[in-house]
């Protein structure tokens, strides 16, 4: 169960050359409590050619991370510490206008398309789809 917005591509042309073509990797923050998901989710966005730019166990640290860093996308835990994550996609796209935000979670029982759409989040993966969903089309630099 997907809920995606519009896609795009993972990876994004920053100029060309004659016969080559020359590719900026689009850059991830990865926000969940849970270390070991933050190790495998990093893994496997590395895998794909995503720049995993930082990792944040909890709201605080993914709005200070965002802040600094800019991300052009968010992999973002429903179930926080403290604030959830339908809060936090809301505070991290007000800090961050361009990044895509894409909620992920275990439990998708109280996921639906319009508490997605009023927390400014671009799509919704269950955690157990995300080796298998087109990462490349749910994070793409803003804009292009």
């Amino acid at each position: 169960m997907i809920i995606p917005g519009i896609l795009g591509l993972a990876l994004q042309p920053a100029g060309r050359s004659p016969g080559h073509h020359l590719y900026v990797a689009v850059r991830i923050l990865i926000v969940d409590d849970d270390a070991s998901f933050l190790g495998l989710a990093a893994e496997l966005l590395v895998e794909r050619g995503f720049d995993v730019l930082g990792q944040a166990m909890n709201a605080d640290q993914a709005l200070a991370a965002t802040t600094r860093e800019h991300p052009d996308g968010i992999l973002l835990d429903i179930n926080l510490p403290g604030r959830d994550g339908f809060a936090t996609a809301a505070a991290l796209s007000q800090a961050c206008p361009s990044a895509r935000i894409v909620l992920t979670s275990a439990d998708v029982r109280n996921v639906a398309a319009e508490i997605l759409r009023s927390c400014s989040v671009y799509a919704f993966v269950p955690k157990e789809e995300l080796a298998t969903t087109d990462l490349g089309d749910l994070f793409r630099r803003a804009g292009t």
